[in-house]
């Protein structure tokens, strides 16, 4: 038998057959798309259909049998598009995404298009159909279809430019004219779809896309996606804005902040004063660049609580109202203050630092504590700075974490649960931060500087022993763990440490050199 007679008469076999392996690879290695077999699968279900016909009419009278023709010429226009769409799963949805090359739906379905216009004219040259006359008839159409589908067409062809001048891509973020943001998920035929933060989805005709202005969030060319954010805050003219600039840029910039860019970085501004003398305050914000797109809000609560935290820290508070009614129950100043002083001596008593002081120098002490809050996040002492205080940690917990000589790279040795404390040896010896200290929770800190212990050790220096020998176990408790040392090894490592650390509390704090207590 002729080859072209044997495709005639098994054809549909070899379809099928095709369907299924192509089915098979795209169940295989692409499940998600499964859908899109099935267009194939319906084609070629009608294809079988009208190949079935074609044999029932051929067989039976001369009257019926000369409708086969038709049925065939159907039935081979069917069959081009079945191979057509089989084509395009292998290269859209197999070969393209194997490579790492994806395109839109709207680009493959064009392709498709033309792919079946193609066929479908070859299929008609191949049955004697003249194309001129199938050219002329489908203008008319077209004409006809044109002027009843004027606003889908222009949905259509406002599909075709958007991929055609890539002006707005699947993954970009966009605000509308009404002020509505969200991300571009799918760009069709008639409409573009664009997904809210706050889990709606918005369908915008395309024809409505390309005839308004749309703002394509943190896209710059040659950039990294990023949009600049604003969080807005108010401190009242008792402190200078240059004062308020520099603390709350410390801040955001001690330590990086989750979904905010290293470049630019946050920068703080005062942009206005009080006008008509409507408030008593200056208006400040923050400016930061958002790098996830999708986290605006939970990413500028970072940046408050930062900017709290470090207000807090320096004895700032948020701008009131100009007027204010304070409504507060029978309790006067001192008594409000001594509640407070007796919170900071609990807070004092646990420290196991200050044990050796008698309750009037414990009452001393807590009077010259500062407040020191800070949010997760936050380096609270830098390895290698020089702050001579001691920080009381009374709620959260914090890691150590140390960096080798010469490393970046800083690892985890301790964490601090409260109540507990650190930073002794900048307090006591005035020696650099030995590691970073970060809050792993928002944290409740008391911050005791080196005037509040000057007096107590002039008045007593046997008190610096006592210290000294706090500080000798503590340091070596970690190396003992580090290093693996025994009970033996351990207290000859104390007892060195604590003539080395009282030599040099004495001299940092001017004391008389004396053997240790």
């Amino acid at each position: 038998m002729h080859v072209l007679e044997l495709l005639r008469a098994w054809g549909f076999a070899a379809l099928g057959a095709g369907v299924v392996f192509v089915a098979a690879l795209i169940n295989r290695f692409v499940p998600a798309k499964r859908r899109h077999v099935r267009r194939a699968v319906i084609l070629y279900s009608f294809f079988l259909v009208l190949t079935a016909a074609e044999w029932v009419l051929s067989t039976g009278p001369l009257e019926i049998a000369s409708w086969a023709e038709h049925a065939h010429l159907v039935a081979s226009m069917l069959g081009a598009f079945v191979t057509v769409d089989l084509a395009s799963l292998l290269v859209f949805d197999l070969l393209l995404p194997a490579v790492g090359l994806r395109m839109l739906a709207i680009t493959g379905d064009i392709v498709v298009g033309f792919a079946y216009v193609f066929a479908g004219l070859g299929v008609l040259k191949s049955a004697g159909v003249g194309a001129s006359s199938v050219l002329t008839t489908s203008a008319v159409a077209s004409g006809v279809l044109a002027l009843s589908l004027q606003t889908t067409l222009g949905n259509i062809l406002g599909g075709v430019a958007l991929q055609l001048d890539g002006s707005v891509h699947v993954g970009d973020w966009v605000q509308l004219p009404d002020g509505q943001q969200g991300k571009v998920v799918a760009i069709r035929w008639r409409h573009t779809v664009v997904e809210t933060r706050n889990w709606d989805t918005i369908i915008v005709p395309n024809a409505s896309l390309l005839a308004q202005s749309i703002v394509i969030l943190g896209k710059r060319s040659g950039q990294p996606m990023q949009h600049r954010m604003w969080v807005y805050f108010n401190v009242d003219y008792r402190f200078a804005p240059s004062q308020v600039v520099d603390v709350v840029k410390d801040a955001l910039s001690a330590a990086p902040i989750e979904g905010v860019a290293e470049s630019p970085k946050p920068d703080v501004i005062c942009y206005d004063f009080a006008r008509d003398g409507r408030d008593s305050f200056g208006y400040y914000a923050v400016r930061y660049w958002l790098t996830d797109l999708s986290r605006d809000d939970p990413t500028s609560s970072l940046i408050r609580k930062r900017l709290y935290s470090a207000l807090e820290r320096a004895g700032i508070p948020l701008a009131r109202p100009a007027q204010t009614l304070f409504v507060s129950p029978a309790e006067d100043e001192n008594v409000r203050a001594e509640r407070h002083k007796e919170r900071r001596l609990r807070a004092i008593q646990r420290v196991s630092l200050l044990h050796g002081l008698t309750r009037e120098e414990l009452e001393f002490v807590a009077d010259h504590l500062t407040s020191a809050p800070f949010t997760s996040g936050e380096t609270v002492t830098k390895q290698g700075a020089v702050a001579h205080w001691l920080y009381v940690l009374c709620a959260g917990k914090v890691e150590v974490r140390r960096r080798a000589e010469g490393s970046t790279i800083a690892r985890t040795v301790a964490t601090i649960d409260a109540p507990g404390f650190f930073g002794e040896m900048g307090l006591l010896a005035g020696e650099p931060r030995r590691a970073d200290v970060v809050a792993v929770t928002d944290i409740e800190c008391y911050r005791l500087d080196k005037d509040a212990l000057q007096h107590i050790l002039e008045q007593r220096p046997e008190v610096a022993g006592q210290m000294s020998q706090t500080l000798a176990a503590r340091e070596v408790e970690l190396e003992a763990v580090v290093e693996g040392l025994d009970e033996e090894a351990r207290r000859a490592q104390v007892s060195s440490a604590q003539t080395r650390i009282l030599d040099k509390v004495q001299q940092f704090f001017g004391l008389e050199r004396t053997t240790r207590a």
